[in-house]
């Protein structure tokens, strides 16, 4: 599952909308927004601060159990 899919698919099983979560992670929403329609790729520091919010590791957010 590509990143922008997989960060949909938590935030949705949270029943946040992107602005909330944007706001408790201290982002802004537009940039939040591009995350989930891959316009944009997040940062190492936000992935670990998403990684760290959904409190798994950075192989599941990437969908890499092996």
């Amino acid at each position: 599952m590509e990143i922008n899919k997989k960060l949909k698919q938590l935030r949705l099983l949270e029943g946040l909308t992107q602005q909330q979560l944007a706001e408790k992670l201290n982002l802004s929403r537009v940039n939040y927004t591009r995350y989930e329609t891959g316009a944009v790729r997040p940062d190492y520091e936000t992935l670990i601060l998403l990684a760290d919010f959904y409190d798994i590791s950075l192989d599941e957010l990437f969908d890499r159990n092996r």
